[in-house]
Protein backbone atom coordinates (compact mmCIF):
# COMPACT_ATOMS: atom_id res chain seq x y z
CA UNK A 1 0.00 0.00 0.00
CA UNK A 2 1.52 3.49 -0.27
CA UNK A 3 1.26 4.39 2.70
CA UNK A 4 2.75 7.87 2.86
CA UNK A 5 1.16 8.70 -0.55
CA UNK A 6 -2.61 8.47 0.90
CA UNK A 7 -4.51 11.21 1.57
CA UNK A 8 -7.29 10.94 4.60
CA UNK A 9 -9.75 13.91 5.21
CA UNK A 10 -10.06 14.48 9.24
CA UNK A 11 -13.36 16.29 8.74
CA UNK A 12 -14.38 16.19 5.03
CA UNK A 13 -17.48 14.65 4.33
CA UNK A 14 -18.96 14.05 1.18
CA UNK A 15 -22.44 15.33 -1.02
CA UNK A 16 -23.50 14.28 -3.96
CA UNK A 17 -25.30 15.60 -7.59
CA UNK A 18 -28.52 12.91 -7.99
CA UNK A 19 -32.02 13.20 -8.40
CA UNK A 20 -34.21 16.50 -7.47
CA UNK A 21 -35.83 15.79 -4.14
CA UNK A 22 -40.03 16.97 -4.14
CA UNK A 23 -40.82 19.33 -1.65
CA UNK A 24 -44.37 18.44 -0.64
CA UNK A 25 -46.28 18.29 2.78
CA UNK A 26 -46.22 14.99 3.98
CA UNK A 27 -46.19 14.09 7.64
CA UNK A 28 -44.78 10.50 9.04
CA UNK A 29 -46.72 7.98 10.93
CA UNK A 30 -47.97 9.49 14.22
CA UNK A 31 -47.58 6.25 15.90
CA UNK A 32 -43.73 7.60 15.94
CA UNK A 33 -40.62 6.82 13.30
CA UNK A 34 -39.32 4.36 15.01
CA UNK A 35 -41.96 1.90 15.47
CA UNK A 36 -42.69 1.64 11.35
CA UNK A 37 -38.88 1.29 10.16
CA UNK A 38 -36.49 -1.36 11.00
CA UNK A 39 -32.76 0.43 11.61
CA UNK A 40 -29.43 -1.19 13.13
CA UNK A 41 -27.54 2.26 12.94
CA UNK A 42 -26.52 4.16 16.01
CA UNK A 43 -29.77 6.52 16.01
CA UNK A 44 -31.80 9.57 18.67
CA UNK A 45 -35.05 9.10 18.93
CA UNK A 46 -36.39 12.92 18.28
CA UNK A 47 -39.92 12.51 18.52
CA UNK A 48 -41.02 12.77 14.62
CA UNK A 49 -37.56 12.28 13.51
CA UNK A 50 -34.52 10.15 13.83
CA UNK A 51 -31.40 11.52 14.74
CA UNK A 52 -27.86 10.17 13.43
CA UNK A 53 -24.05 11.10 12.40
CA UNK A 54 -22.37 7.90 10.91
CA UNK A 55 -22.21 6.66 7.74
CA UNK A 56 -24.01 3.74 5.93
CA UNK A 57 -27.07 4.29 8.29
CA UNK A 58 -30.10 2.83 6.79
CA UNK A 59 -33.88 2.59 7.28
CA UNK A 60 -36.32 -0.28 5.61
CA UNK A 61 -39.92 0.00 5.91
CA UNK A 62 -42.87 -1.49 3.88
CA UNK A 63 -45.70 0.14 1.90
CA UNK A 64 -48.88 -1.10 0.30
CA UNK A 65 -49.76 1.30 -2.94
CA UNK A 66 -48.07 2.65 -5.80
CA UNK A 67 -45.91 5.48 -4.71
CA UNK A 68 -43.97 6.16 -1.23
CA UNK A 69 -42.52 9.86 0.35
CA UNK A 70 -39.15 9.50 2.08
CA UNK A 71 -39.27 12.36 4.42
CA UNK A 72 -35.64 13.95 5.50
CA UNK A 73 -33.86 16.88 6.77
CA UNK A 74 -30.51 16.79 5.80
CA UNK A 75 -28.18 19.67 4.12
CA UNK A 76 -25.26 17.75 4.01
CA UNK A 77 -25.45 13.97 3.57
CA UNK A 78 -26.32 12.18 0.71
CA UNK A 79 -28.39 9.21 0.60
CA UNK A 80 -29.76 6.11 -2.28
CA UNK A 81 -33.10 5.63 -1.82
CA UNK A 82 -33.98 1.92 -3.04
CA UNK A 83 -37.27 -0.07 -3.38
CA UNK A 84 -37.74 -4.13 -4.01
CA UNK A 85 -34.13 -4.06 -4.10
CA UNK A 86 -33.62 -1.34 -7.06
CA UNK A 87 -31.97 2.21 -6.08
CA UNK A 88 -34.50 4.50 -7.75
CA UNK A 89 -32.77 7.80 -6.54
CA UNK A 90 -29.88 9.62 -5.27
CA UNK A 91 -30.32 12.47 -3.17
CA UNK A 92 -27.79 15.09 -3.40
CA UNK A 93 -28.01 17.27 0.02
CA UNK A 94 -31.46 16.98 0.11
CA UNK A 95 -32.66 19.42 2.81
CA UNK A 96 -35.88 19.48 4.27
CA UNK A 97 -38.10 17.80 2.14
CA UNK A 98 -40.31 14.56 0.89
CA UNK A 99 -38.90 13.07 -1.91
CA UNK A 100 -41.33 10.83 -3.40
CA UNK A 101 -41.32 7.58 -5.59
CA UNK A 102 -44.27 7.10 -7.64
CA UNK A 103 -45.64 5.25 -10.37
CA UNK A 104 -45.34 1.53 -9.20
CA UNK A 105 -47.31 -1.04 -9.38
CA UNK A 106 -50.60 -1.55 -7.07
CA UNK A 107 -48.96 -3.92 -3.80
CA UNK A 108 -46.80 -4.17 -1.14
CA UNK A 109 -43.45 -2.73 -1.36
CA UNK A 110 -40.43 -2.36 0.24
CA UNK A 111 -37.85 0.71 1.11
CA UNK A 112 -34.77 1.06 1.96
CA UNK A 113 -32.85 4.61 2.60
CA UNK A 114 -29.29 4.81 3.03
CA UNK A 115 -27.04 7.32 4.19
CA UNK A 116 -24.07 7.15 1.55
CA UNK A 117 -21.03 10.06 3.41
CA UNK A 118 -19.40 10.65 6.79
CA UNK A 119 -20.42 14.42 7.66
CA UNK A 120 -19.62 14.44 11.27
CA UNK A 121 -19.92 17.56 11.44
CA UNK A 122 -23.54 17.46 10.86
CA UNK A 123 -26.62 15.75 12.46
CA UNK A 124 -29.10 14.29 10.00
CA UNK A 125 -32.61 13.68 10.67
CA UNK A 126 -34.90 10.95 8.78
CA UNK A 127 -39.04 11.65 9.46
CA UNK A 128 -39.75 8.12 7.97
CA UNK A 129 -41.79 6.79 5.34
CA UNK A 130 -45.16 7.50 4.01
CA UNK A 131 -47.59 6.21 1.55
CA UNK A 132 -49.11 7.91 -1.40
CA UNK A 133 -52.97 8.60 -1.19
CA UNK A 134 -54.81 5.49 -0.95
CA UNK A 135 -52.08 3.11 0.53
CA UNK A 136 -50.56 2.44 3.90
CA UNK A 137 -47.40 2.43 5.33
CA UNK A 138 -47.10 -1.19 6.47
CA UNK A 139 -45.87 -2.92 9.71
CA UNK A 140 -41.16 -2.57 9.97
CA UNK A 141 -39.65 -5.41 7.92
CA UNK A 142 -38.04 -7.85 10.70
CA UNK A 143 -34.57 -7.44 12.23
CA UNK A 144 -31.99 -9.89 11.12
CA UNK A 145 -30.99 -12.82 13.23
CA UNK A 146 -26.91 -11.34 13.00
CA UNK A 147 -24.97 -8.06 13.49
CA UNK A 148 -22.27 -7.12 12.80
CA UNK A 149 -20.09 -3.75 13.56
CA UNK A 150 -17.60 -2.23 11.52
CA UNK A 151 -15.28 0.22 13.01
CA UNK A 152 -12.26 2.22 11.18
CA UNK A 153 -11.34 5.31 9.63
CA UNK A 154 -12.22 6.57 5.83
CA UNK A 155 -11.07 2.71 4.16
CA UNK A 156 -14.23 1.38 5.98
CA UNK A 157 -16.18 4.55 5.24
CA UNK A 158 -15.87 4.17 1.62
CA UNK A 159 -14.56 7.58 0.77
CA UNK A 160 -13.90 8.21 -2.53
CA UNK A 161 -14.91 4.72 -3.93
CA UNK A 162 -16.83 5.48 -7.02
CA UNK A 163 -14.40 8.17 -8.53
CA UNK A 164 -12.86 7.42 -11.68
CA UNK A 165 -9.51 9.07 -10.59
CA UNK A 166 -7.28 9.31 -7.56
CA UNK A 167 -6.74 13.43 -8.58
CA UNK A 168 -10.69 14.65 -6.41
CA UNK A 169 -11.40 17.96 -5.29
CA UNK A 170 -13.75 18.56 -2.46
CA UNK A 171 -17.10 18.02 -4.90
CA UNK A 172 -15.59 14.74 -6.64
CA UNK A 173 -14.85 13.24 -3.02
CA UNK A 174 -18.49 14.05 -2.01
CA UNK A 175 -20.26 12.75 -4.96
CA UNK A 176 -17.58 9.78 -5.04
CA UNK A 177 -18.15 8.26 -1.72
CA UNK A 178 -20.61 5.53 -1.03
CA UNK A 179 -20.64 3.20 2.68
CA UNK A 180 -23.20 1.16 1.26
CA UNK A 181 -20.73 -0.71 -1.36
CA UNK A 182 -17.91 -0.71 0.83
CA UNK A 183 -16.45 -3.80 1.69
CA UNK A 184 -18.39 -4.03 5.40
CA UNK A 185 -21.17 -3.27 3.51
CA UNK A 186 -20.91 -5.94 0.88
CA UNK A 187 -19.68 -8.46 3.37
CA UNK A 188 -22.74 -8.26 5.77
CA UNK A 189 -25.39 -8.20 3.18
CA UNK A 190 -23.45 -11.44 1.63
CA UNK A 191 -23.46 -12.89 5.52
CA UNK A 192 -27.28 -11.53 5.46
CA UNK A 193 -26.60 -9.67 8.77
CA UNK A 194 -27.30 -6.46 10.54
CA UNK A 195 -24.91 -4.11 10.92
CA UNK A 196 -23.19 -0.67 11.77
CA UNK A 197 -20.72 1.40 9.89
CA UNK A 198 -19.14 3.53 12.78
CA UNK A 199 -16.26 4.73 10.71
CA UNK A 200 -14.71 8.52 10.71
CA UNK A 201 -12.50 9.32 8.25
CA UNK A 202 -9.41 11.03 8.83
CA UNK A 203 -9.07 9.64 13.03
CA UNK A 204 -7.14 7.28 14.06
CA UNK A 205 -6.63 5.13 17.72
CA UNK A 206 -4.31 8.12 19.09
CA UNK A 207 -2.76 9.84 16.19
CA UNK A 208 -5.30 11.29 12.91
CA UNK A 209 -3.89 11.75 9.86
CA UNK A 210 -0.89 13.69 9.41
CA UNK A 211 -0.97 14.76 13.36
CA UNK A 212 -4.46 16.62 12.82
CA UNK A 213 -6.55 17.78 15.65
CA UNK A 214 -4.34 16.39 18.60
CA UNK A 215 -6.97 16.59 21.07
CA UNK A 216 -9.36 14.25 19.48
CA UNK A 217 -8.84 10.56 17.83
CA UNK A 218 -11.73 7.71 16.78
CA UNK A 219 -12.21 6.59 20.77
CA UNK A 220 -13.01 10.47 21.50
CA UNK A 221 -16.05 10.49 19.00
CA UNK A 222 -16.72 6.06 19.26
CA UNK A 223 -19.40 6.10 21.88
CA UNK A 224 -21.95 8.97 20.31
CA UNK A 225 -24.59 8.57 18.06
CA UNK A 226 -24.33 12.70 16.85
CA UNK A 227 -21.09 12.98 16.12
CA UNK A 228 -20.81 16.86 16.27
CA UNK A 229 -22.46 17.00 19.59
CA UNK A 230 -19.63 16.58 22.59
CA UNK A 231 -20.35 14.77 25.51
CA UNK A 232 -23.23 12.60 23.54
CA UNK A 233 -23.67 8.70 24.36
CA UNK A 234 -25.72 6.72 22.02
CA UNK A 235 -28.44 4.82 24.19
CA UNK A 236 -28.32 1.07 23.12
CA UNK A 237 -31.99 0.24 22.72
CA UNK A 238 -31.02 -3.62 23.61
CA UNK A 239 -31.58 -4.79 20.38
CA UNK A 240 -27.70 -4.00 19.36
CA UNK A 241 -26.15 -7.18 20.45
CA UNK A 242 -23.46 -7.75 17.49
CA UNK A 243 -21.67 -11.13 17.31
CA UNK A 244 -18.80 -9.48 15.00
CA UNK A 245 -17.09 -6.61 15.20
CA UNK A 246 -14.49 -5.88 12.91
CA UNK A 247 -11.63 -3.23 13.91
CA UNK A 248 -9.90 -1.58 11.14
CA UNK A 249 -7.45 1.54 12.49
CA UNK A 250 -4.23 2.27 12.32
CA UNK A 251 -3.91 3.53 9.06
CA UNK A 252 -4.21 7.56 9.79
CA UNK A 253 -1.57 6.72 12.68
CA UNK A 254 1.19 5.69 10.54
CA UNK A 255 0.42 6.79 7.02
CA UNK A 256 2.50 10.03 7.60
CA UNK A 257 5.62 10.72 9.00
CA UNK A 258 5.62 12.41 12.66
CA UNK A 259 5.60 15.73 12.34
CA UNK A 260 8.14 18.32 14.15
CA UNK A 261 6.16 19.75 17.26
CA UNK A 262 4.31 16.37 17.31
CA UNK A 263 4.94 14.86 20.90
CA UNK A 264 5.90 11.33 19.46
CA UNK A 265 8.89 9.56 18.38
CA UNK A 266 8.34 6.41 16.30
CA UNK A 267 8.54 4.57 19.44
CA UNK A 268 6.56 5.96 21.63
CA UNK A 269 3.57 6.23 19.21
CA UNK A 270 3.93 2.51 18.50
CA UNK A 271 3.72 2.00 21.96
CA UNK A 272 0.51 4.17 22.19
CA UNK A 273 -0.97 3.08 19.24
CA UNK A 274 -0.61 -0.97 21.30
CA UNK A 275 -1.76 0.32 24.60
CA UNK A 276 -4.90 2.09 23.13
CA UNK A 277 -6.01 -0.49 21.31
CA UNK A 278 -5.41 -3.02 23.71
CA UNK A 279 -8.00 -0.81 25.90
CA UNK A 280 -9.89 -0.40 22.99
CA UNK A 281 -10.76 -4.26 22.51
CA UNK A 282 -11.15 -4.47 26.44
CA UNK A 283 -14.09 -2.04 26.30
CA UNK A 284 -15.33 -3.76 23.39
CA UNK A 285 -15.12 -7.18 25.10
CA UNK A 286 -17.09 -5.38 28.23
CA UNK A 287 -19.87 -4.01 26.11
CA UNK A 288 -20.67 -6.90 24.19
CA UNK A 289 -19.97 -9.59 26.18
CA UNK A 290 -18.17 -13.13 25.62
CA UNK A 291 -20.04 -14.00 22.78
CA UNK A 292 -18.91 -12.00 20.66
CA UNK A 293 -15.92 -12.53 18.20
CA UNK A 294 -13.84 -9.22 17.55
CA UNK A 295 -11.39 -9.54 14.63
CA UNK A 296 -8.84 -6.91 14.59
CA UNK A 297 -7.60 -6.06 11.23
CA UNK A 298 -3.67 -5.14 10.27
CA UNK A 299 -1.78 -4.43 7.28
CA UNK A 300 0.63 -2.43 6.16
CA UNK A 301 3.09 -0.89 8.93
CA UNK A 302 0.82 -1.43 11.93
CA UNK A 303 0.02 -5.06 11.23
CA UNK A 304 2.70 -6.19 13.81
CA UNK A 305 0.81 -3.58 16.31
CA UNK A 306 -2.14 -5.34 15.55
CA UNK A 307 -0.93 -9.04 15.59
CA UNK A 308 1.15 -8.38 19.25
CA UNK A 309 -2.17 -6.82 20.63
CA UNK A 310 -4.61 -9.70 20.13
CA UNK A 311 -1.71 -12.27 21.17
CA UNK A 312 -1.22 -10.40 24.28
CA UNK A 313 -5.13 -10.66 25.05
CA UNK A 314 -5.11 -14.31 23.94
CA UNK A 315 -2.85 -14.97 26.31
CA UNK A 316 -4.59 -13.31 29.18
CA UNK A 317 -7.66 -15.57 28.59
CA UNK A 318 -9.58 -13.44 25.85
CA UNK A 319 -10.30 -16.22 23.06
CA UNK A 320 -13.01 -14.48 21.50
CA UNK A 321 -10.04 -11.48 19.91
CA UNK A 322 -8.76 -12.85 16.37
CA UNK A 323 -6.32 -10.78 14.12
CA UNK A 324 -7.43 -10.59 10.82
CA UNK A 325 -4.04 -10.11 8.01
CA UNK A 326 -5.88 -7.88 5.29
CA UNK A 327 -4.10 -9.03 2.49
CA UNK A 328 -3.86 -6.01 -0.34
CA UNK A 329 -2.77 -7.82 -2.60
CA UNK A 330 -4.09 -6.87 -5.96
CA UNK A 331 -5.88 -3.79 -4.85
CA UNK A 332 -5.60 -0.73 -7.45
CA UNK A 333 -6.28 1.98 -4.92
CA UNK A 334 -7.57 4.28 -7.39
CA UNK A 335 -10.24 5.97 -5.09
CA UNK A 336 -9.75 9.47 -4.08
CA UNK A 337 -6.16 10.41 -2.65
CA UNK A 338 -5.60 6.25 -3.17
CA UNK A 339 -8.45 4.94 -0.99
CA UNK A 340 -10.26 1.57 -1.77
CA UNK A 341 -11.73 1.85 -5.14
CA UNK A 342 -15.45 -0.11 -5.33
CA UNK A 343 -13.44 -3.28 -7.16
CA UNK A 344 -11.07 -3.15 -3.68
CA UNK A 345 -14.02 -3.27 -1.53
CA UNK A 346 -15.39 -5.86 -3.36
CA UNK A 347 -12.11 -8.03 -3.15
CA UNK A 348 -11.67 -7.26 0.25
CA UNK A 349 -15.85 -8.24 1.09
CA UNK A 350 -14.88 -11.69 -0.49
CA UNK A 351 -11.22 -12.09 1.63
CA UNK A 352 -13.23 -11.12 4.59
CA UNK A 353 -16.02 -13.23 3.60
CA UNK A 354 -14.23 -16.13 3.79
CA UNK A 355 -12.17 -15.51 6.32
CA UNK A 356 -14.73 -15.51 8.35
CA UNK A 357 -16.07 -18.99 7.52
CA UNK A 358 -13.65 -20.30 9.66
CA UNK A 359 -14.45 -18.74 12.54
CA UNK A 360 -16.66 -20.42 14.88
CA UNK A 361 -18.46 -17.67 15.63
CA UNK A 362 -21.63 -17.89 17.86
CA UNK A 363 -24.22 -16.23 15.26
Amino acid sequence: MPWLRMLVASAVSTVLVGTAAVTTVAAPDRRGVQDRVHTAGRVKDAGDVLQYSWPGVYFEGRVRGTGVGVVLDDPAADYDVQVDGATVATLVTPGRTTHWVRGLREGVHTVRLVKRNDTPWSTSAFGGFVAAPGGAVLARPAARSRQIEFIGDSLTAGYGNLSASRDCDGEQLKRATNADVSYGALTARRLRADYQINAYSGQGMVRNYNGGSPEVNYRTFYDRALLNVPGDVWQNPGTWRPRLVVVHLGTNDFSTPVNPGEPWTDESLAAAYRSAYSGFLAKLRQRYGPAATILAAGTGPFAGHVEHVVQERTAAGDRGVRHWPLDATGLDHTGCHWHYSARDHRLLADRLTAFLADLPIRW
